[in-house]
């Protein structure tokens, strides 16, 4: 089953191929083989305007913005030690779809799609957390339980995305698209985006001990002016070819959480950062 396609298989490879070689003129050191992967920081951005308050979480006017997250805001009990957690379940994740945008068709999503999502997210947390915690599927003493919803899952509109890109100059005017809607820097309106609201518990007595949201949005032109020539190559390109997928921002928003939070609990358990 694949997850999703490029809209045009003739598209797809002839001009990814030469969009990722002009980048690698432009910015030297970038890697011209398969290894280039995208961890998703700079492709994807918080969107404050559209956090979620889905009633999954117990008090949403208690999340504050945190100075770690990167737009996440999250709430944690003062008398939380989580030193006293060497182990994590990571329940099922649920997940709920924007609703339709006024004048448009019911959104609709397969199934299989919506499977391979949460199970990608799944194991993204599970490599993330695993090199400082035990991940368990019982819960109990010693166990820190993450209950995840996934809200207002939108894809990316990919057709909107190529007919674009088919205008000669409109990412000109694409690019400074995001600002000018209110939204991050870098993305438009056919960008996807997937909320989170997030729950962490105590495995034996049930107690919330902390809840944090997010909702991030697809950058097509992400910029990461902090990673040096090839990071911002890198990060660049990421954002553009992940335009064409109807999921690739989903995906790396998921990246971005999952190391957000290991490296989050690592600073508040006193063990080692894990590598990402």
């Amino acid at each position: 089953m694949k997850l999703e396609s490029p809209i045009d298989p003739s598209f797809s490879r002839p001009a990814a191929a030469a969009f990722v070689l002009a980048g690698c003129a432009l910015f030297s050191g970038c890697a011209t083989n398969d290894s280039m992967t995208i961890s998703g920081t700079g492709i994807t951005a918080t969107d404050s305007a559209r956090l979620t308050r889905s009633g999954f979480l117990s008090d949403y006017a208690r999340l504050k913005p945190t100075t770690w997250g990167q737009g996440i805001e999250c709430w944690r009990d003062s008398k939380l030690d989580a030193r006293s957690y060497d182990k994590v379940l990571i329940s099922r994740i649920v997940v709920s779809l924007a609703p339709a945008k006024a004048g448009s068709g019911a959104q609709t999503i397969d199934p299989s799609d919506l499977k391979t999502l949460t199970d990608y997210f799944h194991n993204s947390l599970v490599q993330a957390l695993k090199p400082q915690m035990q991940v368990v599927d019982k819960a109990g003493p010693g166990v820190l339980v993450m209950r995840i919803a996934l809200t207002d899952l939108v894809p990316t509109v990919v057709t909107d995305s190529l007919a674009g890109t088919l205008i000669p100059y409109a990412f000109v005017a694409e690019a400074g698209s995001g600002v000018a809607t209110g939204r991050p820097a870098g993305s438009t309106p056919y960008m996807g985006e997937t909320g989170m609201e997030m729950q962490f518990r105590d495995g034996a007595t049930g107690a919330v001990l902390g809840e944090c949201r997010d909702t991030e949005i697809g950058r097509k032109y992400a910029a990461d002016v902090n990673a040096g020539a090839a990071g911002a190559a890198q990060t660049w390109v990421g954002g553009y070819l992940n335009s064409f997928q109807a999921w690739s921002y989903a995906r790396n928003a998921f990246d971005k959480w999952s190391g957000l939070v290991a490296q989050r609990l690592a600073q508040l358990r006193g063990a080692s950062t894990p590598a990402r």
